[in-house]
């Protein structure tokens, strides 16, 4: 009997000691992982803009308002970096690579472009999803994003600020409206430059989704310096 229990407390130990091994991998190492692969990409993408192998916007572009759409940026390729997120209500050391396509394995490097949606600076919905928790939990702290934050990406060559009109707003995960051209609970009534942005909740969860709804601002070309949302 004494050998059974000391067995089967042996066996209670091994297995706790896998599960926390378990969840400082998922909790710590993972995290770690990532951070170094984002970091990755926006180096590949500041080494690519100083290098000018971007589109380069024509001249005459929109300037400082959001009144014109700005040049079409160049196509994006499935997998690949193309633009560097700021988010100022999240950090002002916080920013994130934005990629194309939104596999299982480009969520993992950074931010998703949902590729059925418009690209930057256009005219339509600019749809970028993110992780909440686990590969560098980009969007932990989404819950405290607010209207009126500003959301500031750049493509190496155009500064594009838009700011949040409505969210968190939480739905479930077939509620594939949220990322319609002009979606349908945003509050939005008419064709516009828009962003929508979206993670999983809970935060350890995906049962539903939350999301924010942000219009194009402004724009400046990034020769003009940061954008105000910015500095500090």
């Amino acid at each position: 009997m004494r050998v059974f229990v000391r067995s089967v407390s042996e066996l209670c130990i091994t297995v706790g000691a896998v599960i926390v091994l378990f969840v400082v991998y998922v909790l710590f190492w993972t995290g770690v992982q990532a951070d170094g692969v984002m970091n990755d990409q926006i180096d590949q993408l500041q080494q690519q803009w100083s290098k000018g192998t971007v589109h380069k916007p024509a001249a005459g572009g929109s300037g400082s308002g959001a009144t014109a759409s700005p040049p079409a940026p160049a196509a994006y390729h499935y997998g690949k970096p193309f633009a560097i997120m700021y988010i100022p209500r999240l950090g002002f050391t916080w920013n994130k690579p934005v990629l194309e396509g939104t596999g299982t394995d480009v969520l993992k490097k950074g931010l998703a472009h949902y590729a059925r949606t418009t690209r930057l600076g256009q005219e339509g919905n600019f749809a970028v999803a993110g992780h909440r928790r686990t590969y560098g939990d980009p969007l932990k702290d989404f819950p405290r994003l607010r209207p009126g934050d500003a959301i500031v990406l750049t493509d190496g060559t155009t500064w594009f600020t838009y700011r949040i009109d409505k969210g968190p707003y939480k739905t479930v995960p077939t509620d594939v409206e949220v990322i319609d051209p002009v979606p349908r609970k945003s509050g939005y009534t008419r064709p516009g430059r828009y962003l929508t942005l979206t993670t999983c909740d809970p935060e350890w969860g995906h049962s539903h989704r939350l999301i924010v709804w942000a219009h194009l601002d402004s724009t400046q070309p990034v020769e003009a310096g940061e954008p105000e949302a910015l500095r500090r």
